[in-house]
């Protein structure tokens, strides 16, 4: 099927016969009422669908689910917590409190980025898409039994573009007003030339009590427990140790097509570690029941314990179809000594990957070469035509090799030191002008040249180590530093690190996300993902081409010359990736024979089964 005729299909099967209205700024939404939104227009499933295809609709409620924490959001750390307030930039904000909030419109995981209605029933869009009218659920209600109304959708998404995260309000620049029609409706404006993804982002951020909050500041760091709207609140919590959610029992969004077979857990709990070695000792003892395994060295060697072995310990490798993501060492140009090109390649040149996966993650792994690695996005080959229609206007502007095969890292012989590539990195640095002296590399003004490496947990502490010693082969003073999570992230929201490993994702459908990762504008804002601190007109133009796209052939090749341009640019040392979840659980779940493509769908479409369970009890 064609993405023109799953596009019209899609339409067609979200559109029913409505009046007219007219929205913010008297522009005229259209008559029609859809039930689902996409970046192209194309939705799997049609009107009155009665739920996702990769739930159990029928699955049981109750029993436990706990899991270490694997992720983070705006604010959050993998390694502690002080704050229940996770869209804002001050304090660390605790994992999972999404749980706690509804939102317009729900994703679906078997499409890269449609999403049906929430607390929206449905939404109307002008003709030049700059419009977007949503409608109300009238049954939405607060954990206090207040209705959910426009007024506090509007109040925020209003308050999240002004005091929200960096990241939120840069995501939101193009919304320029969200206004209340009545009750149950909203209407929200977008700026000409809007973002393709910025409906999604706003269909997808959570919706406040805006009573709750008039006696209250929102962008202050605090533990009060919010007053939320979602499938969970929040129910006991232990600083830095872990935060439970309990299911709503009568929570209104139920048994809406969006999560019928979902939210089956009665508690969803997550556990903090300081330790990656501790947290696995943890799992062997029951005290969480689920992980996701990041750790090769663990994955290959530390699953014989003896429950593993009984059995009552399961592990599973799940497909991932959506991009890796790109993790890596991110090089801070901010930095004098980084600013040469030529400086940051011989600093790729001196990492031997080949034998940090032979021998510290046991061949787990392949070499990232794309930020836009395991997909379309990525850049293979010699630009194709559509590449070079948008890459043509910076030639002289960009490096001549952004024209040909796209930069990738070496290979090496394995060593550990091959001499070939650290000769290459050596005269590199010779070309930047950044000379030998008495064995130390120096800058041009006589100042050493020295790394600091920023991290905050010791699991990435060998591969540093063996990268520092290569580094000191060709002159370069380089040190690890390991500093508390939360001097961590204040070091790194401020750009205060050399060199820091960090880890982006995007959708299979990027668009203004890219903004935040590689525009000049996040480059200046304190607390954004562009780590790097990338600053170019090319990339700039790029960003804003891809989010431009009307099609996804369009979409792809903004996003390979993109990739071609960052590539040449060798703003980081790319790391590893593999395309799958390795996972591992106690045997007391049940999960549906299907799985979504786009994520993991794990708590939210799992179950406890008491009959596994046996006397298996919660722990803490």
């Amino acid at each position: 099927m064609t993405l023109n005729r799953r596009h019209a299909l899609g339409l067609l099967a979200g559109a029913v016969a409505t009046g007219m209205s007219r929205g913010a700024a008297g522009a005229t939404v259209q008559g029609v009422e859809r039930h689902g939104i996409s970046a192209f227009g194309d939705l799997a499933y049609p009107v009155g669908f009665r739920h996702f295809r990769y739930v159990n609709p029928d699955a049981p409620k109750g029993g436990f689910y706990s899991e270490i924490v694997s992720s983070r959001g705006y604010n959050g750390s993998f390694l502690t917590f002080n704050s229940l307030n996770g869209y804002i930039l001050k304090g660390e904000g605790a994992f999972g409190m999404e749980l706690t909030f509804a939102t317009l419109m729900t994703p679906s995981g078997d499409e890269p980025d449609a999403m049906y209605g929430l607390a929206a029933r449905a939404v109307r869009i002008s003709d030049d898409g700059l419009v977007y009218e949503f409608l109300l659920r009238p049954e939405a209600r607060f954990h206090d039994g207040n209705p959910l109304t426009a007024h506090d959708v509007v109040w925020s998404l209003t308050t999240l573009k002004d005091k929200g995260h960096p990241i939120i309000s840069q995501m939101l620049r193009d919304m320029a007003e969200a206004a209340v029609g009545d009750e149950h409706t909203v209407t929200v404006r977008f700026k000409p030339k809007r973002a393709r993804d910025v409906p999604l982002f706003v269909a997808g951020l959570p919706i406040f009590s805006r009573a709750y909050y008039a006696k209250r500041p929102f962008d202050e760091s605090t533990l009060d427990i919010p007053l939320g709207s979602g499938a969970y609140k929040v129910s006991k919590f232990e600083v830095g140790r872990f935060i439970e959610f309990e299911r709503v029992k009568d929570w209104w969004g139920a048994d809406l097509p969006v999560t019928r077979g979902q939210n089956n857990f009665d508690v969803i709990r997550y556990e903090y570690y300081r330790d990656r070695d501790v947290g696995f000792e943890g799992f062997t003892a029951g005290n969480y029941l689920f992980r996701e395994e990041f750790t090769s060295r663990t994955w290959a060697t530390r699953y014989d314990f003896p429950a593993f072995k009984e059995g009552r310990v399961k592990r599973r490798v799940i497909p991932d179809e959506t991009p890796s993501g790109a993790q890596g060492w991110f090089i801070n140009t901010r930095r004098p000594q980084f600013r040469d090109r030529r400086v940051r390649e011989a600093l790729i040149d001196a990492f031997d990957f080949e034998w940090t996966n032979k021998n510290l993650m046991y061949g787990s792994y392949q070499r990232t070469q794309s930020i836009f690695e395991n997909s379309p996005m990525k850049a293979v080959g010699r630009p194709d035509a559509a590449e070079l229609a948008l890459l043509e206007p910076f030639r002289g502007k960009v490096p001549d090799e952004v024209f040909g095969e796209p930069y990738v890292p070496p290979v090496t012989d394995g060593s550990g030191h091959d001499r070939r590539w650290l000769l290459r990195a050596s005269q590199l640095l010779d070309e930047a002008g950044v000379g030998l002296k008495s064995g130390r590399r120096v800058l041009a003004d006589g100042t050493p040249l020295s790394i600091e490496f920023l991290i905050d947990e010791p699991t990435f502490k060998p591969h540093h180590l063996t990268y520092i010693k290569n580094l000191a082969v060709i002159g370069i003073a380089a040190t690890l530093r390991i500093v508390d999570p939360v001097q961590y992230r204040a070091r790194v929201d401020e750009f205060d690190f050399d060199i820091t490993v960090e880890r982006m994702s995007f959708s299979s459908t990027p668009g203004d996300s890219l903004r935040a990762y590689f525009s000049s504008a996040a480059a200046a804002t304190k607390g954004s993902y562009n780590l790097a601190g990338i600053a170019d007109p090319a990339i700039d133009a790029l960003i804003e081409a891809a989010i431009a796209a009307r099609t996804r052939p369009e979409l792809i090749a903004a996003c390979r010359a993109l990739d071609r341009v960052f590539r040449a640019g060798r703003y980081w040392i790319p790391h590893w990736y593999k395309a799958s979840h390795w996972i591992a659980y106690w045997d007391v779940f049940g999960f549906p024979d299907a799985q979504p493509r786009y994520f993991r769908g794990i708590p939210a479409t799992w179950w406890f089964d008491p009959a596994k369970a046996g006397t298996l009890e919660r722990k803490g």
